[in-house]
């Protein structure tokens, strides 16, 4: 794990503009293969854990979950680790409303676009909507955070929205709050309530 974790940071630093020499040298050594293109850490958070979920250990089977840092790196991200880079195979996850983002970064780097699974919103979306709101609501009580979301939705900004869109900004409002719930929301789901997208990509890995 933590030798796919130096891959990812020499890769993080390749693409701040980094030489590529330490990346390729550990990709060869750690046999990676795939890399999954993910837009930010908590969508890393719940697809890790959702492979550890299934008994699955992705670094010891060669597949380097990317976090970008935002829908904009992929061409960048693409170029390094697909076929004009590296020559891994590349798949991820992309929210809809990205989608032309990844569909021209992809085609640039002459990678195949079905690799790629869509949400429909983000994937805190679509994990909120697999579990429900009431049950998100659970996870945060037993978090300590209730006092929080109560009083953000009292919040005349947000009062009159669907609370679907209320959780999924409650998410969004303290650093590493994403992150930290990506794993909870994952954890507490039934195995026939996985959103698609996360378990196709999983599925295809």
């Amino acid at each position: 794990m933590a030798d796919m974790e130096a891959f990812r940071d020499a890769v993080t630093s390749w693409a701040a503009g980094s030489p590529g020499g330490p990346a390729g040298e550990l990709a060869v050594r750690l046999r990676v293969r795939t890399a999954v293109l993910l837009e930010g850490a908590s969508d890393l958070a719940a697809v890790e854990t959702l492979a550890a979920r299934y008994g699955r250990d992705l670094a010891a089977e060669g597949v380097c979950v990317m976090p970008m840092g935002g829908a904009m790196s992929v061409g960048r991200y693409a170029g390094l680790l697909g076929p004009p880079g590296l020559g891994l195979r590349l798949t991820g996850l992309c929210d809809e409303g990205e989608q032309r983002f990844y569909d021209r970064g992809l085609e640039r780097a002459r990678a195949p676009r079905q690799g790629f699974f869509v949400c429909v919103a983000d994937l805190e979306d679509e994990l909120i909507r697999a579990l429900g709101v009431a049950q998100v609501e659970e996870i945060v009580r037993a978090e300590g955070e209730l006092p929080a979301w109560e009083t953000f939705v009292r919040q005349p900004a947000h009062q009159g929205r669907p609370p679907q869109q209320q959780m999924r900004r409650f998410l969004g409002t303290k650093k590493g709050r994403k992150i930290r719930y990506g794993r909870l929301l994952v954890e507490a789901l039934d195995s026939e309530r996985v959103p698609a997208p996360l378990e196709s990509l999983l599925a295809s890995l």
